[in-house]
């Protein structure tokens, strides 16, 4: 973990600007090819929910801006960020989970399906406890959704990234996957979601 040097940040201006806003957040939603990672999630005999999880952690980890973290009055660059997904339990209720990121997707999944299994076992929201160096994931796996919003506290700091996963459906052959992307106008604008879209897709169908 370093700090980013302010001085020299091209968007300073631009964090100084957007953070004074009661809701710094902007979303936008996008349909991601996921044809390939189901094909291969599929032959493997994997979670595809896991597959892609694992693909968009590691498209945010290796775009910077998706590791910028606003702690007090400075911007923390964080050397690797983890995934906090909601898991949905047998009663209907939901808890929050802590899955570390590794690059090896093996190991990940052995990992996330141990914190699965003990999420589903437990009971409450399971809170991370302060962390930022992660990402907030949810799954609406009955809704292809065009858009999506966030319960927000907006007097609690926050500027951690809320990606949302929705239904998969197919047209003309293909796959199609809902995200949500939520983002700090303060630390990402519309340039890095893009760049962060892109190489999720092309890492979706890397196999």
């Amino acid at each position: 973990m370093r700090t980013l040097d302010l001085s020299t940040w091209p968007r300073r201006e631009h964090f100084d600007f957007f953070r004074q806003m009661t809701e710094p957040f902007f979303g936008v939603t996008v349909n991601v090819d996921c044809t390939q990672a189901y094909q291969f999630a599929k032959e493997r005999q994997l979670s595809l929910f896991l597959y892609y999880l694992h693909c968009s952690l590691k498209a945010a980890n290796q775009l910077e801006p998706f590791r910028y973290r606003i702690q007090s009055e400075q911007v923390i660059i964080h050397d690797r960020i983890d995934a906090s997904p909601t898991i949905n339990r047998p009663n209907g209720t939901f808890g929050f989970s802590y899955i570390e990121y590794t690059e090896v997707l093996e190991h990940f999944i052995t990992g996330a399906e141990s914190e699965i299994a003990r999420v589903r076992q437990s009971t409450g929201l399971e809170l991370a406890g302060g962390r930022d160096h992660i990402i907030h994931y949810s799954t609406l796996p009955w809704l292809s959704f065009t858009a999506l919003s966030h319960a927000r506290h907006f007097a609690f700091p926050d500027s951690v990234p809320k990606i949302t996963f929705g239904k998969i459906t197919e047209s003309a052959g293909k796959k199609n996957l809902p995200v949500s992307i939520h983002v700090h106008h303060g630390l990402l604008d519309g340039y890095h979601v893009g760049e962060y879209v892109d190489l999720f897709q092309e890492l979706l169908q890397q196999i």
